[in-house]
């Protein structure tokens, strides 16, 4: 399996759901790096369960230990080893589907290439591996200060967003349960996701996100396109569905006369229809894309699958799950482009050395 992310900043990770402790292994992290491990802490309580009506109530405190490659709070150059312990599983809330198939879930997929699966809670397949992500995330951007990554709830179900994010003020994020900067539809988002979670039912949303005083330069021209690499961190989250950046589908939309960003005499663009993002290189202007999660598979209804010897059965979900898991998505798609672009300004230093 590839459990590697990253060329020159990297992080491998370990562990399942249900197992005593998940973690991984930070390589390639520049010395002499102050850590705040308190920012580090509060990017995984943003991502933890239980934190509001919203989202599943299992109580995991997600505390990160870490074990190596940091001395006196400073990274020190070599790897950084470090484990979040699991102390809130309850494995007999997936006893019922040990010989079935959830529908929508990696269950037969998984067992077809593998020939096993860890039913108690996904294994690997499970979104508490994210956690690792916003632990790597976390430390990839105390690296890179001066570039400001802000993601944000911009619709969930039929409800948007429809304010353009200059209009917005990143500072609301976090002032509700929602992580919607615009307070009326936030409270809108939660309603919905109420009325939802009291059907058993689960919904979708979208995250946007925004990355602002990235270097021009940073991302190759053929394969390794910058939007591809951050493409590729988006589509590897657990729920994701879609992917874009810039104009994105709205743009198939436009003339050429339209869609153009003229420049300006610094070099910088008039407009920014190209989502910061030329030939896959970045250009200096604001990087902004947008990530759709598809409603959590699991429900508390029932439903029609097939068990292991392909028969009919009738399942229904159990135990504590996301009835929308946009809102702790908000950490992790922070995380994935933190990582991408640390990465890739340190390919870019390598490339001009």
């Amino acid at each position: 399996m590839a459990n590697k992310f990253g060329k020159l900043f990297t992080i491998t990770t370990f562990g399942e759901s249900h197992g005593p402790a998940i973690g991984g292994v930070i390589d390639g992290c520049p010395a002499g790096v102050e850590l705040d491990f308190e920012a580090i802490q509060n990017e995984l309580d943003r991502r933890k369960p239980g934190q509001s009506k919203i989202v599943t109530q299992r109580k995991e405190p997600d505390t990160v230990e870490f074990m190596a490659g940091i001395f006196e709070g400073k990274t020190t150059g070599v790897s950084i080893g470090f484990r979040i312990v699991n102390t809130n599983q309850k494995s007999k809330d997936y006893s019922h589907i040990k010989d079935q198939y959830r529908p929508s879930h990696a269950d037969y997929t998984y067992t077809k290439k593998y020939g096993h699966r860890d039913y108690t809670g996904g294994g690997r397949t499970s979104a508490r591996e994210t956690a690792n992500w916003v632990v790597g995330g976390a430390v990839a951007k105390q690296a890179i200060p001066d570039i400001k990554i802000h993601a944000f709830t911009s619709s969930v179900g039929n409800i948007h967003l429809d304010t353009p994010y200059q209009e917005l003020d990143f500072s609301k994020i976090e002032s509700n349960i929602a992580r919607c900067p615009d307070a009326k539809k936030a409270e809108e988002m939660i309603d919905y996701i109420g009325e939802i979670k009291k059907q058993g039912d689960t919904v979708g949303g979208v995250v946007t996100c925004v990355i602002q005083n990235v270097p021009v330069g940073l991302g190759e021209p053929i394969f390794d396109k910058l939007h591809a690499q951050l493409g590729k961190a988006m589509l590897s989250i657990n729920a994701v569905k879609g992917f874009e950046f810039g104009s994105g589908f709205e743009g198939a939309t436009m003339t050429g006369s339209q869609h153009n960003d003229l420049f300006n005499t610094d070099g910088s663009t008039k407009t920014n229809y190209s989502g910061g993002i030329q030939g896959g290189i970045s250009n200096g202007m604001d990087i902004y894309f947008k990530v759709a999660f598809k409603p959590v598979a699991t429900l508390i209804q029932e439903q029609e699958t097939i068990d292991k010897d392909g028969n009919m059965v009738t399942m229904m979900g159990k135990g504590r799950h996301d009835p929308c898991v946009v809102p702790r998505a908000i950490p992790i798609v922070e995380a994935l482009a933190a990582m991408v672009i640390l990465d890739n300004i340190m390919l870019d230093k390598a490339r001009n050395i």
